[in-house]
């Protein structure tokens, strides 16, 4: 006959318990915008952005930022135009009707 080893058996995994003395969180902290929030919020400005606006606020590379003018925000419904002010282009957004 042979002799069977018995192997180890595996230790079981711990659930995480609540701290004790913890104080119960509250709802009092605004949760932070996202990039994409944060460029929709600056197109949506009158004056609108331009593109170095957009890559200081996200620190994205510009085909990012355009990549996301012409994609993400586009599907959230915003309607994106651009025009050239004192030799800047400034992209403004509406939301479509």
């Amino acid at each position: 006959m042979t002799d069977i080893i018995p192997t180890p058996a595996r230790p079981r995994r711990m659930t995480r318990m609540p701290k004790q003395d913890a104080p119960p969180q509250t709802g009092t902290r605004a949760k932070a915008l996202s990039k994409l929030d944060q460029l929709a919020a600056l197109l949506l400005r009158d004056t609108g952005a331009s593109i170095a606006e957009m890559i200081k606020a996200t620190g994205w590379q510009q085909h990012s930022v355009r990549g996301a003018m012409a994609g993400a925000l586009k599907k959230r419904g915003l309607v994106i135009t651009s025009a050239k002010v004192d030799d800047i282009r400034r992209y403004r957004a509406e939301h479509s009707a």
